[in-house]
């Protein structure tokens, strides 16, 4: 499945192979180049490894790590230390469909699998489907979904949800890739989705198709 990435710096990029091994050379030789930062979230791609971006952001120069786009990326790194697996899910409080305020904490004593997405994302809305039947089977075993939408209009977004028949809790704060559930779980790139045990611990994170379905029936049998 592919995914829709969003790079967070508007800077400018090498123009070099994208393999990881000239990637990390990258950083290695250009530790004073604020658009370095780019290249090590270019390294981390779909499913970043905050060890490893954590790392290579303490190579930089200190002017770097200590420029705006410097402080926005430690941000970054935080959200991504604070949601690994094993760590107690944030808080996410948004509005739902019927402008009321929802959090996950309403769903405490459940599996949650919290699922980013958006009505303008063509990958995410072509894995509906599959949600949709995984909902239908597993729903009455103490597991929901709650959805958190990028979108921006409120129209678009209600229109995918009936269109693609999403039963489950929908939230969002349509503020786009600046929704604010998504910086703090750290994701720049949708589909994405973070699995939740009733206790609110992070156990899984971005588990797609067979992989989530075979996940949770082992969690739920």
């Amino acid at each position: 499945m592919k995914k829709i990435l969003i790079l967070i710096f508007a800077l400018p990029i090498f123009c070099f192979a994208q393999s990881k091994e000239e990637l990390l050379k990258q950083v290695k030789d250009n530790p004073k180049e604020v658009s370095t930062l780019r290249i090590i979230q270019k390294i981390g791609g779909y499913e970043p490894d905050y060890k490893e971006l954590n790392n290579l952001f303490k190579s930089l120069d200190k002017k770097v790590k200590k420029s705006n786009d410097g402080k926005l990326f430690e941000r970054y790194l935080e959200a991504l230390k604070n949601t690994q697996i094993g760590k107690k899910a944030p808080s996410i409080t948004q509005l739902d469909l019927n402008g009321e305020p929802y959090s996950l904490t309403d769903l405490k004593g459940k599996f949650v699998l919290i699922d980013f997405w958006a009505a303008w994302c063509p990958d995410c809305r072509r894995q509906n489907p599959s949600l949709v039947k995984l909902y239908s089977k597993f729903k009455d075993q103490n597991f929901e979904i709650l959805g958190v939408s990028f979108d921006r209009e409120y129209d678009s977004w209600v229109k995918a949800i009936k269109d693609d028949q999403l039963t489950w809790k929908h939230v969002s704060d349509l503020q786009h890739w600046n929704n604010a559930a998504g910086q703090t779980y750290g994701v720049k790139a949708i589909p994405q989705n973070i699995l939740v045990d009733p206790q609110g611990i992070i156990i899984g994170r971005n588990l797609h198709g067979d992989k989530l379905e075979q996940k949770l029936a082992e969690l739920l049998k």
